[in-house]
């Protein structure tokens, strides 16, 4: 199905005025890996941004790098819109600075983080480490519980080089000798069973006081010659490739379910992109691994320590060494055992996340499935797990007998499986589920409670700019609003029509939703501030999404800076404008903040000549958000929570000077530092400070 609402043509960019979307995102990547040296964070805080940096990369190279390889060989070297690079640029720099990012992964991990856990007590034996004392329990260990489950196959005619799965951590071993069948052996791949952590704790009695943590890897290779008896191993390197995750799914199939069904078993074993072995690999061997994979010398990472740093973690007893506890806190409107229902009777909610406790939301569902006034609920569902307490509720409200629809949509990626199975665990309790619109992902995040109320039926919701997701609202900033008001209840009563049933665009009252009318309402609340700007007036634009790579929405812009507008874009991610460039975005300043807490808030306030107004969105300002998404921005009407999200979510963010970075117009950010005698100010630490 193609897009409704895609211009028709889109405005002419050039590298002068877009920034590549993958060098950009790869851009963010550094700066989550720039947190991992930041001596202000406590230790492990510092471990886990490592960790978040390789499962960033992991996912870069699995979409991003993937689309470009495929691109490539199905274009033969076009150029891509609208930046008008080459892809072989595009992919050339990315090596460069892919491998340059990789490079000081590792030198922070061996150089700062290891080290200065093992002044505090905790120890990484890697295969060069192990001592005399330890070698007892490792190979108990290893005959207990490696062995039995690990499988070395031999490569030879009748044993060609095996299908790895994606990102699965393996070793490559070389051998002299003949096998107990009379073959000369020279090479045999030896797979880590995925059933196994990579980290495995000595106990106390061989490792003493302090904590000792042993690789899998170091397991593995300590009694690699076990696995070849009679033959002599005379080398064992770690490698692992990743591949090609992405999905496709036709819009013509009959059974969305089933059809995703069948492709996710495909993720495993796409098309190689890129191989990490450790730097002590024989380049004879690193080149033998290149050829079977399909790779080139460029797609090559020789890493120093584990080759899995994604799965680098354990639960360390250091609570020293980890963030503060943070104890979330309750909107004071909901102080005491009130019901959500009649506080709301009284006036909208607002909810921000993580400072602010999900409870709310999910006792509101509550609520609702134990209320015998309660006729219905619905509810669209992103990321949520069959162990979700709102998926349970949802399941014990059918159960109870209200008419329950859950619009889930099965196609978010990397959670396509678990979402499968919320489909079918709410199905066999009585609920209705649909998959939304084939070929819009439905990433609205709405709850809608139909209630009799003596002689009238009356409805609440739920909007947000986050997954219903209860630990994601633990670490992700998300706003979410409790309202009972008529018309924007209507509004989602509509939307969640369109998405169970078929028929024309439906025309709403307040809010605005993509793929329909939200793009179109962006540009003419942008012209509006250039007109009111051109006519003398004030005019300010301020912008937080998670990217910005829309090309007419930055063009209009543009055209606002060059008009006077004031322009704040508070961007998580990706972002494709460029700010400061003289006589084309002067009034234009970019900010990302990069903290303890994944910033997710969509936020749009535009000054409007005084009479200002502002939204919450599900959508970033990307066309596959605009054109191609089931999204919804809706208004902040009450002037006392408008004013709170103006300055807790954005002006307290532009105030920012330590974890924010601003991007320059050469496309690089430089992180912002407090100037001679201006006292630090961190917005997040600001609103866990803040008495809500």
């Amino acid at each position: 199905m193609t897009a409704l609402n895609v211009p028709s043509t889109s405005p002419l960019h050039t590298l002068k005025t877009y920034i590549n979307r993958d060098l950009s995102l790869l851009e963010f990547h550094k700066r989550v890996l720039a947190q991992a040296k930041d001596t202000e964070y406590p230790l492990l805080e510092r471990l886990n941004f490592l960790i978040i940096f390789s499962r960033n990369l992991d996912e870069f190279f699995e979409i991003r790098v993937a689309s470009l390889i495929q691109q490539f060989e199905l274009s033969s070297n076009n150029k891509t819109r609208p930046d008008n690079l080459f892809i072989s640029e595009i992919l050339a720099t990315i090596s460069k600075l892919a491998h340059e990012a990789v490079e000081q992964q590792y030198k922070i991990l061996n150089y700062n983080i290891l080290p200065q856990l093992q002044a505090n007590g905790v120890n990484f034996i890697q295969h060069g480490d192990i001592l005399q004392k330890h070698k007892a329990w490792i190979k108990d260990y290893f005959h207990h519980e490696v062995q039995p489950v690990v499988t070395p196959i031999s490569l030879d005619p009748a044993h060609p080089f095996p299908r790895l799965a994606n990102k699965s951590l393996n070793f490559i071993v070389t051998l002299e000798g003949n096998d107990a069948f009379g073959r000369k052996i020279d090479l045999a791949i030896v797979p880590a069973p995925r059933s196994l952590p990579r980290l495995v704790k000595l106990p106390t009695h061989v490792s003493g006081e302090a904590e000792h943590y042993i690789l899998l890897s170091a397991i593995i290779q300590q009694h690699i010659h076990e696995l070849f008896p009679g033959v002599t191993t005379t080398g064992c390197y770690q490698f692992r490739v990743t591949r090609n995750a992405d999905l496709t799914v036709s819009e013509d199939v009959e059974d969305l379910a089933i059809a995703l069904k069948g492709e996710l078993s495909s993720r495993r074993f796409g098309r190689a992109v890129r191989l990490e072995v450790n730097k002590d690999c024989p380049e004879m061997i690193t080149d033998y691994l290149l050829e079977q994979f399909d790779l080139d010398q460029d797609q090559l990472y020789l890493v120093n320590g584990p080759v899995n740093l994604a799965r680098f973690i354990s639960n360390f007893n250091l609570p020293e060494l980890r963030f503060p506890p943070y104890v979330q806190k309750l909107p004071k409107a909901l102080y005491g055992n009130k019901s959500i229902f009649e506080v709301l009777k009284t006036g909208d909610i607002l909810l921000h996340h993580p400072f602010h406790s999900f409870a709310p939301v999910i006792k509101l569902l509550k609520e609702a499935a134990r209320d015998p006034h309660v006729l219905a609920i619905k509810q669209t569902l992103y990321r949520s797990g069959v162990d979700s307490e709102i998926v349970q509720v949802l399941a014990e409200a059918a159960r109870n007998g209200k008419e329950v629809t859950a619009v889930i949509e099965l196609r978010a990626r990397f959670d396509e499986e678990s979402n499968i199975e919320v489909a079918n665990l709410l199905q066999e309790a009585g609920a209705v589920v649909v998959y939304g619109i084939v070929g819009y992902k439905t990433h609205a995040k709405m709850i809608l409670i139909v209630r009799r109320e003596i002689d009238k039926i009356k409805r609440y919701v739920h909007l947000g700019t986050g997954n219903y997701h209860a630990t994601n609202a633990k670490i992700y900033t998300d706003y979410g609003l409790l309202t009972s008001d008529a018309d924007i209840c209507e509004d989602v009563h509509k939307i969640f029509q369109e998405l169970t049933g078929m028929g024309k665009t439906i025309k709403l009252e307040k809010l605005f939703h993509a793929p329909f009318t939200l793009h179109s309402q962006l540009l003419e609340l942008i012209q509006q501030e250039i007109k009111n700007s051109k006519a003398g007036k004030k005019a300010q634009i301020i912008i937080k999404v998670n990217a910005l790579t829309e090309p007419q929405l930055i063009h209009e812009l543009y055209k606002a800076s060059q008009a006077g507008v004031q322009i704040d874009l508070i961007v998580r991610s990706i972002c494709c404008l460029r700010p400061q460039v003289a006589g084309l975005s002067d009034n234009i300043r970019v900010r990302s903040i990069v903290g303890r807490y994944l910033e997710h808030t969509r936020v749009y306030y535009f000054y409007n000549d005084g009479d200002s107004k502002l939204y919450c969105a599900s959508a970033d300002w990307m066309g596959r958000n605009l054109f191609s998404r089931i999204e919804t921005c809706f208004p902040i009407e009450n002037k006392k929570i408008r004013k709170q999200i103006l300055e807790d979510g954005l002006n307290n963010y532009l105030k920012d000077n330590r974890r924010a970075w601003e991007l320059q117009a050469d496309g690089t950010w430089i992180q912002c530092q407090p100037s001679n005698g201006q006292a630090v100010y961190i917005a997040q630490q600001q609103l866990m400070n803040q008495i809500f």
